[in-house]
This record gives C-alpha cells, sequence and structure tokens, in this order.
C-alpha cells in the first residue's frame, strides 16, 4: 500500500506544516508585541466604557444639588417634562403612571387609586427635591423592582429644572 517513500513524504508535510504555524506564530508575537513588554505594560490607545464594569477613575463631584436647585429653570423644566408626559399627567388624573402635579414633597405612594411597587413605597417617605433628584437620575437604581420603565435623567441641570418645573404646577 504505502511504501517508505510516501509515508516519509506525509510526515514530511505534516511536519512543515507544523512548522510554518509557529513560524508564523512567532512572527506575529514579534510585530504586535514589539518592545517586549506584552499587555500590562502600556497604556491602552483606545478603552471601551462598560455599563456595569468596575472603574479606577474617580468621579468628579460638581456642585450640591440643592445649590444647582436653587438656581434651577422651571421654564426649561417644561421642556424636560415632554418624556415624561407620555406616562404622567398634570391634571390630577392618572395614566400609566401617578399624576405628577404636586407630587414635590407629596408623600410618596399618596395618589389614592394607584398601584405603586412596594420598592417605591419603601425608598423614602417624602418626595423631596433630593428624592426626586436621586430617583430621577437612576430609577432603577434607586428603587430596585419598580415598574417605571425609564432610564433616568443624567444631567443634574435638567433633573433641576424638571423638580422646580413639577414645584410649580402644584396640587
Amino acid at each position: 500500500m504505502f511504501d517508505t517513500m510516501t509515508t516519509t513524504k506525509a510526515i514530511g508535510g505534516i511536519c512543515g506544516t507544523f512548522l510554518a504555524f509557529l513560524l508564523g506564530g512567532w512572527a506575529a508575537e514579534t510585530i504586535y508585541h514589539s518592545g517586549g513588554g506584552g499587555h500590562g505594560d502600556e497604556d491602552q490607545a483606545y478603552v471601551i466604557p462598560v455599563a456595569d464594569g468596575a472603574t479606577d477613575e474617580v468621579v468628579e463631584e460638581g456642585p450640591p444639588f440643592a445649590e444647582i436647585f436653587a438656581t434651577a429653570d422651571a421654564a426649561a423644566g417644561e421642556g424636560a417634562f415632554r418624556p415624561c408626559a407620555a406616562c404622567h399627567k398634570l391634571d390630577g388624573t392618572d395614566g400609566v403612571g401617578p399624576h405628577l402635579n404636586g407630587v414635590v414633597e407629596r408623600p410618596v405612594g399618596s395618589v389614592d387609586g394607584f398601584g405603586y411597587s412596594g420598592s417605591l413605597v419603601a425608598v423614602a417617605e417624602q418626595w423631596t427635591p433630593e428624592n426626586l433628584n436621586a430617583f430621577l437620575e437612576n430609577p432603577k437604581g434607586y428603587a430596585p423592582g419598580t415598574a417605571m420603565n425609564f432610564n433616568g435623567v443624567r444631567r443634574i441641570e435638567d433633573r433641576a429644572n424638571l423638580i422646580a418645573y413639577l414645584a410649580s404646577v402644584g396640587g
């Protein structure tokens, strides 16, 4: 069947292929990691942010919320309310969410006839501007398990303006 010459050629072909892969790997390692430092010794050129990833960065604290809220613009907050209007009303009737007129300084979970989630009622006694700020920044983080499906308002100025607008609407 096979003579020694055919067997020698087959084994030589396999060894040659293996040698080509080893040399290719060595060449690639030399080209892409020149300098010999490896991955941990050099800074990355680009860092991809990960939502739930732990970071070593120090978050710079801005001015306190009370200071920003003192200079908030209720007229600008009316514009910030537009996304909220999809689920909340300001006329005393409930939509998908409870009505928000008079929400500032109102006890949490106090709208009669609206079925609040237990996690929302457990986070605070009253909707102070500070509590509203924390909730509007990250609703699911502030009240885990809340039925409110909203990602939050990222800018502290927008949250302050929105809360000022809601305070001006009254109950």
